[in-house]
């Protein structure tokens, strides 16, 4: 994790862009970062995705298209996001969502070489398509 991942930075702004499925925060320190909602649903802070150990993390296939539908403060230091997948326990602090934003590139190649590793795939598997008989 980054050395700034404990310290405090909040948000100034947050702005829900449901048709372009992203989330954009500015930060007080003038950073502003954009998360894809893939992003923020592969790395949800919930025991689901984390588990209860680092060594417990799930991969997260299928969520290429996954969109949010709402943003729910908890108190002053997190949000819950509730992804249209109806995913909705991961609490995202402000230090999460920081750090997320600062090693964006990094997080995400390590969730595609998981996803390469694993013989999974971002997209959703295909539904109702029936293998011919012979």
């Amino acid at each position: 994790m980054s050395e700034t991942f404990g310290t405090r930075s909040w948000p100034k702004e947050i702005r829900l862009k449901k048709a372009e499925k992203l989330l954009e925060i500015d930060f007080d320190d003038r950073c502003t970062f954009v998360y894809p909602a893939e992003l923020l649903r592969v790395e949800s802070p919930s025991a689901e995705v984390m588990g209860h150990a680092p060594d417990q993390k799930q991969i997260v296939a299928g969520r290429r298209h996954v969109g949010i539908l709402a943003l729910e403060p908890v108190g002053h230091y997190a949000v819950r996001i509730k992804f249209d997948d109806l995913h909705d326990t991961g609490i995202f602090s402000w230090e999460y969502l920081r750090h997320l934003g600062e090693n964006r590139e990094e997080i995400w190649k390590a969730y595609l070489d998981a996803l390469s590793a694993r013989g999974l795939s971002r997209d959703p598997p295909a539904r109702g398509h029936v293998k011919p008989e012979a």
